[in-house]
């Protein structure tokens, strides 16, 4: 049975359901509903998170149904506990079936190629969407924005090359190893239709996983 969470009438999936928070440049992070209390709720905070958060910031929260996706935006109230955050929604829960936007998947190999000098290296997904990925790098490769590069990688069901982009390089959270590179692209129909397969597999292996434990 679903949770009921203010303003109003809004209606949380059952405790333990995993839920996605969209974070800068439409990222979504893998968290998980924690508790609802009256007109709040409290979440897992996920890893990966880059950036300040503090409380009154409002971002989108929302978690996968069978067919189609519900998204809540919601108030930060407080990000003291280290582990997991705190949220008050501040309008109705709405259905989303842009299933181009959503982000998600992890662990792939990523085999990375630059145009400009033919040099190579390995990388591990981190999500990816229709328009960009973001994947785990050793900290002693030299990527910089604008470079182009051509990622390939194997998505379940089908390999995909993609022409893309550095975006950004970040530092990994603190304690961690290494730095994240995000990719942007533009995807042809048949690379995208692999891409929204292989995110709707990983959201449903979520599910799953959540109710084994």
């Amino acid at each position: 049975m679903g949770a009921e969470a203010g303003p109003g009438t809004v209606t949380l999936p059952a405790t333990g359901t995993p839920l996605f928070l969209v974070a800068s440049e439409g990222t979504s992070l893998p968290s998980r509903l924690e508790s609802a209390d009256g007109d709040t709720f409290s979440a897992d905070r996920p890893p990966g998170i880059s950036g300040p958060l503090e409380a009154g910031q409002e971002l989108d929260v929302f978690w996968a149904t069978p067919h189609s996706r519900v998204v809540l935006t919601c108030r930060i109230l407080d990000v003291e506990d280290p582990s997991r955050w705190r949220f008050q929604p501040v309008g109705p829960a709405r259905p989303d079936n842009r299933r181009q936007f959503v982000r998600g998947g992890a662990g792939a190999a990523v085999q990375l190629r630059r145009g400009a000098d033919g040099a190579t290296a390995a990388a591990a997904l981190l999500d990816i969407s229709e328009s960009g990925l973001r994947c785990w790098i050793d900290p002693a490769l030299s990527f910089a924005p604008g470079d182009r590069l051509r990622a390939t990688l194997w998505l379940g069901t089908g390999e995909v090359e993609l022409d893309s982009e550095v975006h950004a390089v970040r530092e990994a959270r603190a304690g961690d190893v290494g730095r994240h590179l995000i990719l942007t692209f533009t995807a042809d129909p048949e690379q995208a239709h692999l891409i929204r397969q292989y995110v709707t597999a990983w959201e449903i292996g979520e599910r799953r996983r959540t109710v084994r434990e």
